[in-house]
Protein backbone atom coordinates (compact mmCIF):
# COMPACT_ATOMS: atom_id res chain seq x y z
CA UNK A 1 0.00 0.00 0.00
CA UNK A 2 2.94 2.31 0.64
CA UNK A 3 3.94 2.02 -3.01
CA UNK A 4 0.44 3.10 -4.01
CA UNK A 5 0.72 6.18 -1.76
CA UNK A 6 3.94 7.23 -3.47
CA UNK A 7 2.46 6.72 -6.94
CA UNK A 8 -0.65 8.77 -6.09
CA UNK A 9 1.48 11.57 -4.64
CA UNK A 10 3.61 11.46 -7.78
CA UNK A 11 0.45 11.82 -9.87
CA UNK A 12 -0.45 14.94 -7.88
CA UNK A 13 3.05 16.39 -8.33
CA UNK A 14 2.97 15.72 -12.08
CA UNK A 15 -0.37 17.47 -12.44
CA UNK A 16 1.05 20.50 -10.61
CA UNK A 17 4.19 20.56 -12.76
CA UNK A 18 2.13 20.80 -15.94
CA UNK A 19 0.60 24.12 -14.83
CA UNK A 20 2.95 27.14 -15.21
CA UNK A 21 3.13 28.89 -11.86
CA UNK A 22 2.45 25.75 -9.81
CA UNK A 23 5.34 23.61 -8.58
CA UNK A 24 5.46 19.88 -8.01
CA UNK A 25 7.77 20.73 -5.12
CA UNK A 26 4.84 22.51 -3.49
CA UNK A 27 2.78 19.31 -3.55
CA UNK A 28 5.73 17.25 -2.30
CA UNK A 29 6.14 19.65 0.62
CA UNK A 30 2.43 19.71 1.44
CA UNK A 31 2.11 15.91 1.21
CA UNK A 32 4.98 15.25 3.61
CA UNK A 33 7.45 13.61 1.21
CA UNK A 34 9.64 16.64 0.52
CA UNK A 35 12.44 15.82 2.95
CA UNK A 36 12.57 12.19 1.85
CA UNK A 37 12.67 13.28 -1.79
CA UNK A 38 15.57 15.66 -1.15
CA UNK A 39 17.43 12.99 0.81
CA UNK A 40 16.97 10.42 -1.96
CA UNK A 41 18.09 12.83 -4.70
CA UNK A 42 21.10 14.00 -2.69
CA UNK A 43 22.19 10.34 -2.37
CA UNK A 44 22.56 10.13 -6.17
CA UNK A 45 26.27 10.85 -5.75
CA UNK A 46 29.73 9.32 -6.09
CA UNK A 47 28.99 6.77 -3.37
CA UNK A 48 26.02 5.48 -5.38
CA UNK A 49 28.22 5.19 -8.49
CA UNK A 50 30.87 3.29 -6.51
CA UNK A 51 28.29 0.81 -5.24
CA UNK A 52 27.02 0.30 -8.77
CA UNK A 53 30.53 -0.24 -10.20
CA UNK A 54 31.23 -2.75 -7.44
CA UNK A 55 28.21 -4.73 -8.55
CA UNK A 56 26.34 -4.04 -5.32
CA UNK A 57 23.13 -3.14 -7.11
CA UNK A 58 20.83 -3.92 -4.17
CA UNK A 59 22.92 -1.80 -1.79
CA UNK A 60 22.97 1.05 -4.32
CA UNK A 61 19.19 0.80 -4.78
CA UNK A 62 18.63 1.02 -1.03
CA UNK A 63 21.16 3.84 -0.68
CA UNK A 64 19.32 6.08 -3.18
CA UNK A 65 15.86 4.98 -1.92
CA UNK A 66 15.25 3.63 -5.40
CA UNK A 67 11.78 2.17 -4.88
CA UNK A 68 10.50 5.47 -3.51
CA UNK A 69 12.00 7.44 -6.43
CA UNK A 70 10.74 4.93 -8.99
CA UNK A 71 7.15 5.06 -7.70
CA UNK A 72 7.19 8.84 -7.30
CA UNK A 73 8.72 9.69 -10.68
CA UNK A 74 6.64 7.00 -12.37
CA UNK A 75 3.54 8.75 -11.05
CA UNK A 76 4.88 12.16 -12.11
CA UNK A 77 5.66 11.05 -15.67
CA UNK A 78 2.34 9.23 -16.06
CA UNK A 79 0.48 12.30 -14.83
CA UNK A 80 2.42 14.69 -17.09
CA UNK A 81 1.80 12.61 -20.23
CA UNK A 82 -1.87 11.91 -19.51
CA UNK A 83 -2.92 15.30 -18.14
CA UNK A 84 -0.79 17.66 -20.23
CA UNK A 85 -3.35 17.88 -23.04
CA UNK A 86 -6.30 18.39 -20.69
CA UNK A 87 -4.56 21.02 -18.57
CA UNK A 88 -3.24 22.84 -21.65
CA UNK A 89 -6.80 23.01 -22.99
CA UNK A 90 -8.11 24.32 -19.66
CA UNK A 91 -5.35 26.94 -19.44
CA UNK A 92 -6.54 28.36 -22.77
CA UNK A 93 -10.32 27.92 -22.52
CA UNK A 94 -11.12 27.70 -18.79
CA UNK A 95 -8.14 29.12 -16.85
CA UNK A 96 -10.14 30.56 -13.93
CA UNK A 97 -11.64 27.24 -12.72
CA UNK A 98 -8.23 25.55 -13.11
CA UNK A 99 -6.48 28.20 -11.02
CA UNK A 100 -9.34 27.99 -8.48
CA UNK A 101 -8.68 24.26 -8.13
CA UNK A 102 -4.97 24.70 -7.37
CA UNK A 103 -5.59 27.76 -5.18
CA UNK A 104 -8.01 25.69 -3.07
CA UNK A 105 -5.53 22.82 -2.90
CA UNK A 106 -2.88 25.03 -1.29
CA UNK A 107 -5.29 26.94 0.98
CA UNK A 108 -6.66 23.66 2.34
CA UNK A 109 -3.17 22.41 3.17
CA UNK A 110 -1.94 25.58 4.92
CA UNK A 111 -3.43 24.84 8.37
CA UNK A 112 -1.83 21.39 8.24
CA UNK A 113 1.54 22.92 7.35
CA UNK A 114 1.34 25.65 9.98
CA UNK A 115 0.48 23.15 12.72
CA UNK A 116 3.64 21.20 11.93
CA UNK A 117 5.81 23.92 13.53
CA UNK A 118 6.28 25.56 16.89
CA UNK A 119 6.15 29.19 15.90
CA UNK A 120 8.41 31.86 17.35
CA UNK A 121 9.15 35.47 16.42
CA UNK A 122 12.23 34.36 14.47
CA UNK A 123 10.29 31.74 12.51
CA UNK A 124 7.48 34.19 11.79
CA UNK A 125 10.07 36.58 10.36
CA UNK A 126 11.50 33.82 8.18
CA UNK A 127 7.98 32.97 7.01
CA UNK A 128 7.38 36.63 6.13
CA UNK A 129 10.69 36.66 4.23
CA UNK A 130 9.56 33.57 2.29
CA UNK A 131 6.26 35.26 1.43
CA UNK A 132 8.06 38.39 0.21
CA UNK A 133 10.51 36.37 -1.88
CA UNK A 134 7.73 34.32 -3.49
CA UNK A 135 5.58 37.38 -4.27
CA UNK A 136 8.54 39.23 -5.80
CA UNK A 137 9.30 36.22 -8.01
CA UNK A 138 5.63 36.12 -9.02
CA UNK A 139 5.79 39.81 -10.02
CA UNK A 140 8.60 39.27 -12.51
CA UNK A 141 7.78 40.22 -16.09
CA UNK A 142 8.75 38.10 -19.11
CA UNK A 143 12.01 38.99 -20.84
CA UNK A 144 13.10 38.54 -24.43
CA UNK A 145 16.66 37.68 -25.37
CA UNK A 146 18.86 35.93 -27.90
CA UNK A 147 20.51 33.30 -25.72
CA UNK A 148 24.10 32.17 -25.97
CA UNK A 149 24.83 28.45 -25.65
CA UNK A 150 26.01 28.67 -22.03
CA UNK A 151 22.69 30.25 -21.06
CA UNK A 152 20.91 26.95 -21.67
CA UNK A 153 23.11 25.30 -19.02
CA UNK A 154 22.32 28.08 -16.53
CA UNK A 155 18.63 27.99 -17.45
CA UNK A 156 18.47 24.25 -16.80
CA UNK A 157 20.16 24.59 -13.43
CA UNK A 158 17.94 27.49 -12.31
CA UNK A 159 14.71 25.94 -13.63
CA UNK A 160 15.25 22.61 -11.89
CA UNK A 161 16.13 24.40 -8.64
CA UNK A 162 12.86 26.32 -8.90
CA UNK A 163 10.98 23.12 -9.61
CA UNK A 164 12.07 21.45 -6.36
CA UNK A 165 11.62 24.64 -4.34
CA UNK A 166 8.02 24.77 -3.05
CA UNK A 167 5.94 27.64 -4.36
CA UNK A 168 8.00 28.39 -7.46
CA UNK A 169 7.50 26.85 -10.91
CA UNK A 170 10.48 25.97 -13.08
CA UNK A 171 8.53 26.71 -16.26
CA UNK A 172 7.53 30.10 -14.83
CA UNK A 173 11.19 30.97 -14.15
CA UNK A 174 12.09 30.01 -17.71
CA UNK A 175 9.27 32.20 -19.00
CA UNK A 176 10.31 35.20 -16.90
CA UNK A 177 13.99 34.86 -17.85
CA UNK A 178 13.21 34.74 -21.57
CA UNK A 179 14.46 31.15 -21.91
CA UNK A 180 11.10 29.40 -22.19
CA UNK A 181 10.67 29.96 -25.94
CA UNK A 182 14.30 29.05 -26.84
CA UNK A 183 14.10 25.84 -24.77
CA UNK A 184 10.73 24.94 -26.31
CA UNK A 185 12.15 25.62 -29.78
CA UNK A 186 15.12 23.37 -29.02
CA UNK A 187 12.73 20.60 -28.00
CA UNK A 188 10.49 20.91 -31.06
CA UNK A 189 13.45 21.13 -33.47
CA UNK A 190 15.47 18.46 -31.63
CA UNK A 191 18.53 20.68 -31.21
CA UNK A 192 20.46 17.92 -29.44
CA UNK A 193 23.50 20.01 -28.48
CA UNK A 194 21.37 22.69 -26.86
CA UNK A 195 19.20 20.09 -25.13
CA UNK A 196 22.29 18.31 -23.83
CA UNK A 197 23.51 21.57 -22.25
CA UNK A 198 20.07 22.18 -20.74
CA UNK A 199 19.84 18.64 -19.32
CA UNK A 200 23.39 18.89 -17.94
CA UNK A 201 22.38 22.09 -16.18
CA UNK A 202 19.30 20.34 -14.79
CA UNK A 203 21.39 17.47 -13.42
CA UNK A 204 24.01 19.76 -11.85
CA UNK A 205 21.34 22.06 -10.41
CA UNK A 206 19.25 19.19 -9.06
CA UNK A 207 22.09 17.37 -7.36
CA UNK A 208 23.69 20.51 -5.89
CA UNK A 209 20.54 22.35 -4.80
CA UNK A 210 18.92 19.25 -3.33
CA UNK A 211 22.04 18.70 -1.22
CA UNK A 212 21.90 22.31 0.00
CA UNK A 213 18.20 22.06 0.92
CA UNK A 214 18.75 18.67 2.54
CA UNK A 215 21.61 20.11 4.62
CA UNK A 216 19.49 23.09 5.70
CA UNK A 217 16.62 20.81 6.75
CA UNK A 218 18.98 18.57 8.71
CA UNK A 219 20.72 21.41 10.55
CA UNK A 220 18.05 24.14 10.69
CA UNK A 221 14.90 22.09 10.30
CA UNK A 222 12.20 24.32 11.79
CA UNK A 223 13.69 27.56 10.48
CA UNK A 224 13.89 26.07 6.96
CA UNK A 225 10.30 24.83 7.20
CA UNK A 226 9.12 28.29 8.27
CA UNK A 227 10.84 29.84 5.24
CA UNK A 228 9.38 27.19 2.91
CA UNK A 229 5.88 27.67 4.33
CA UNK A 230 6.24 31.38 3.60
CA UNK A 231 7.24 30.63 0.01
CA UNK A 232 4.16 28.43 -0.41
CA UNK A 233 1.90 31.17 1.02
CA UNK A 234 3.46 33.76 -1.28
CA UNK A 235 2.79 31.52 -4.29
CA UNK A 236 -0.93 32.12 -3.77
CA UNK A 237 -0.40 35.59 -5.27
CA UNK A 238 0.70 34.06 -8.57
CA UNK A 239 -2.20 31.60 -8.85
CA UNK A 240 -5.10 33.81 -7.74
CA UNK A 241 -7.75 32.93 -10.38
CA UNK A 242 -9.03 36.43 -11.17
CA UNK A 243 -6.05 38.48 -12.33
CA UNK A 244 -4.89 40.24 -15.48
CA UNK A 245 -1.36 41.60 -16.00
CA UNK A 246 -0.62 40.96 -12.29
CA UNK A 247 -3.63 43.03 -11.26
CA UNK A 248 -5.77 41.03 -8.82
CA UNK A 249 -9.57 41.32 -8.87
CA UNK A 250 -12.44 40.04 -6.79
CA UNK A 251 -14.72 37.82 -8.91
CA UNK A 252 -17.52 40.40 -9.21
CA UNK A 253 -15.06 43.20 -10.06
CA UNK A 254 -13.45 40.92 -12.65
CA UNK A 255 -16.89 40.30 -14.20
CA UNK A 256 -17.56 44.04 -14.35
CA UNK A 257 -14.17 45.10 -15.71
CA UNK A 258 -12.67 42.19 -17.67
CA UNK A 259 -15.15 39.51 -18.68
CA UNK A 260 -16.91 36.34 -17.50
CA UNK A 261 -15.68 35.35 -14.05
CA UNK A 262 -16.76 31.69 -14.29
CA UNK A 263 -17.69 32.04 -10.63
CA UNK A 264 -19.94 28.98 -10.35
CA UNK A 265 -17.53 26.66 -12.13
CA UNK A 266 -14.63 28.13 -10.14
CA UNK A 267 -16.52 27.43 -6.90
CA UNK A 268 -17.16 23.83 -7.95
CA UNK A 269 -13.48 23.38 -8.84
CA UNK A 270 -12.41 24.99 -5.56
CA UNK A 271 -14.63 22.56 -3.61
CA UNK A 272 -13.12 19.72 -5.64
CA UNK A 273 -9.66 21.04 -4.73
CA UNK A 274 -10.55 21.02 -1.02
CA UNK A 275 -11.83 17.44 -1.25
CA UNK A 276 -8.81 16.24 -3.23
CA UNK A 277 -6.34 17.81 -0.79
CA UNK A 278 -8.15 16.34 2.24
CA UNK A 279 -8.02 12.95 0.53
CA UNK A 280 -4.30 13.34 -0.18
CA UNK A 281 -3.53 14.52 3.35
CA UNK A 282 -5.32 11.48 4.81
CA UNK A 283 -3.99 9.06 2.21
CA UNK A 284 -1.39 7.51 4.48
CA UNK A 285 -3.90 6.92 7.28
CA UNK A 286 -6.50 5.36 5.00
CA UNK A 287 -4.10 3.14 3.06
CA UNK A 288 -2.34 1.96 6.20
CA UNK A 289 -2.83 -1.76 6.82
CA UNK A 290 -5.46 -2.57 9.41
CA UNK A 291 -3.96 -2.36 12.89
CA UNK A 292 -3.24 -5.61 14.63
CA UNK A 293 -3.17 -3.85 17.95
CA UNK A 294 -6.90 -4.03 18.55
CA UNK A 295 -7.56 -4.90 22.14
CA UNK A 296 -9.11 -8.34 22.66
CA UNK A 297 -12.48 -8.43 24.29
CA UNK A 298 -12.33 -8.86 28.04
CA UNK A 299 -13.11 -12.32 29.35
CA UNK A 300 -16.43 -12.55 31.02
Amino acid sequence: MQFLQWIIKGLAMGAADVVPGVSGGTLAFILGIYERLLGAISHCNIQAVKLLLQGRVKAMWQYVDGTFLLCLFGGILFSVFTLAGIISYLLVHRPIPLWALFFALIITALPHLCRSLRWSVWRLLLCALGILFSVLVGMLTPQELQPQSWMFFVAGAVAICAMILPGISGSFILLMSGMYAPVLLAVTELQLGVLALFMLGCIVGLLSFSRLLNWLLQHYHDASLALLIGIVIGALYRIWPWQVAQQLYLPWHYADSIGPADALLALICALAGVIVMLLLLNLEKWLKPASVNAKPAANE
